[in-house]
């Protein structure tokens, strides 16, 4: 049974300075999150991506941004390229989580479903 939903949307100019700060990287992504946009070439764009999904997670989790630090959520890639989020410290729960990530040149947007444990297939 789902139990919660969340979406979150952003433009990626509002990005595009942040991710040149290395004190927002630090507070947002995870290490092995600031690990994936440094390959990446088009950094803000995908940082875009990975904070909307983020914020839908808090928003399926019924938190707000001040309940939960960002870097409890982490934003990782299949081989495929598709994404997963994996809860860490407070956030960490017995559930099933989905998102998915898409962006245009200038915006970024993301869903999160909230699951059950065990009612995934």
């Amino acid at each position: 049974m789902i139990i919660g939903v969340g979406i979150d949307s952003l433009r990626i100019a509002r990005m595009e300075n942040a991710v040149k700060r290395e004190a927002f990287l630090n507070r947002v992504f995870t290490e092995n999150e600031r690990r994936y946009l440094n390959g990446k070439k088009l950094a803000a764009q995908s940082a875009a991506g990975m904070f909307c999904a983020k914020e839908a997670v808090l928003k399926a989790l019924s938190l707000g941004i001040i309940d939960a630090k960002l870097t409890d959520i982490e934003i990782l890639h299949k081989t495929n390229g598709a994404p997963y989020a994996v809860l860490h410290g407070s956030l960490k729960m017995e559930a099933s989580l989905h998102i998915s990530i898409t962006h245009t040149e200038e915006t970024a947007s993301a869903v999160a479903i909230l699951e059950e444990e065990g009612q995934a297939k």
